[in-house]
């Protein structure tokens, strides 16, 4: 078992500062960099949870907070925190994040990538879209970028989609998949015929499916270390 550590940070961020939550394996010299995006409830024990259990497979996992400190479990509220994202503030407190792993001493800077889910999914493909320092995306169930914004892609992207999401149009993942194909870069979409919006996330009864979720894991997990550890 890794010996894990975890630390409350804090990065620059435009004119300010930005907080996130880091783990780290204490076993391991020069480890691969990797940006954990959280879904729009905010930085809860959920994606706490999923930043170590990275940290267990050899990643340095950083999750930014994008809602500076606050968590809620309220869908409207939650909503509302979404939507009233600026969505510029957003990438620079993103790329602070990618710079706080790159000038870290016992981390790989030429080997960063990034995970998300729900509203960090679409954070994630963006992320990748605007910073040749991301090298593999794996986005779960995000909104896709528009084409334009799609062009700039440069990292391996492994999207996972349940079809029976109803928050995300199946034509925007068909068309980011027709992207990747058509472009030649390397990657896909997994698709899970029976599963819901947010099939990952294991604190929610409701829509949780495991034999998906373990599935992704695995396959993201893949993905991942094909593009950070060799």
């Amino acid at each position: 078992m890794a010996n894990i550590s975890t630390s409350s940070i804090r990065f620059p961020s435009g004119d300010g500062e930005a907080s996130g939550f880091l783990a780290w394996s204490d076993d391991i010299a020069a480890l691969p960099g990797l940006i954990v995006l959280q879904e729009f409830w905010g930085l809860n024990e959920h994606i706490k949870d999923v930043t170590r259990r990275l940290a267990a497979e050899g990643f340095a996992a950083l999750a930014p907070d994008m809602y500076d400190g606050k968590v809620t479990t309220d869908p409207t509220e939650a909503r509302q925190w979404l939507m009233a994202m600026d969505q510029s503030a957003a990438l620079q407190k993103l790329q602070g994040a990618v710079e706080y792993l790159k000038s870290s001493s016992y981390i790989n800077k030429d080997k960063i990538g990034v995970i998300g889910f729900c509203m960090g999914g679409f954070l994630a493909l963006n992320l990748a879209c605007h910073s040749r320092d991301i090298r593999v995306a794996t986005p779960f169930y995000g909104r896709i970028p528009p084409d334009d914004v799609l062009q700039n892609l440069s990292a391996p992207v492994l999207y996972f989609f349940g079809e029976q999401d109803h928050h995300l149009p199946a034509a925007d993942v068909d068309r980011l998949e027709q992207f990747i194909k058509s472009t030649g870069r390397s990657g896909g979409v997994v698709r899970y015929p029976q599963a819901d919006h947010a099939f990952f996330n294991d604190t929610r009864a409701e829509v949780y499916r495991e034999a998906d979720a373990k599935d992704a894991w695995g396959k993201a997990l893949g993905f991942l270390r094909n593009y950070l550890e060799h």
